[in-house]
C-alpha cells in the first residue's frame, strides 16, 4: 500500500468514526465532518468515504447530507428512496429531496 493510500484509509476511518456518533434523528453535512476533522476543504473527501461505506452496516450514512440539507448522495443507496426512507423513519421530513427543517435536525460535530 503506498503512503497515499494509507493516508486516505486513516482519513476515511475518522470520516467514520464521526458518522458512527450522529444521533439518531439527526444529520450533518460532508463540510461540518471535514471541519471537525481539520481539513475544511475537504468535504468532497468526506463524501469519497461515504460513497465508500455502504457496506459497513455501523456507519449510518444516510446521516449525511450537503450544507443545504439535500440528499445529495442519494443515489449511492439501493432502491430510489432508501436515503429518504431512513431519514423518514428517524423522524426526519423529507420533501422534494431535502430536509424540511434542516436547523432542527442539524448535529454539529464538536472536536
Amino acid at each position: 500500500m503506498s503512503k497515499k493510500e494509507t493516508h486516505t484509509d486513516n482519513f476515511f476511518e475518522r470520516v467514520y468514526e464521526i458518522v458512527r456518533l450522529i444521533p439518531e434523528g439527526k444529520v450533518t453535512s460532508y463540510g461540518a465532518i471535514a471541519k471537525a476533522l481539520g481539513a475544511t476543504r475537504s468535504a468532497r473527501m468526506v463524501g469519497w468515504a461515504m460513497n465508500a461505506s455502504h457496506n459497513m452496516e455501523d456507519v449510518p450514512a444516510h446521516r449525511v447530507v450537503n450544507r443545504k440539507g439535500l440528499l445529495s448522495g442519494k443515489h449511492h443507496f439501493e432502491g430510489t428512496n432508501l436515503m429518504q426512507q431512513l431519514l423518514e423513519n428517524e423522524g426526519i421530513k423529507v420533501k422534494d429531496n431535502q430536509i424540511v427543517d434542516f436547523e432542527k435536525h442539524f448535529w454539529e460535530p464538536d472536536f
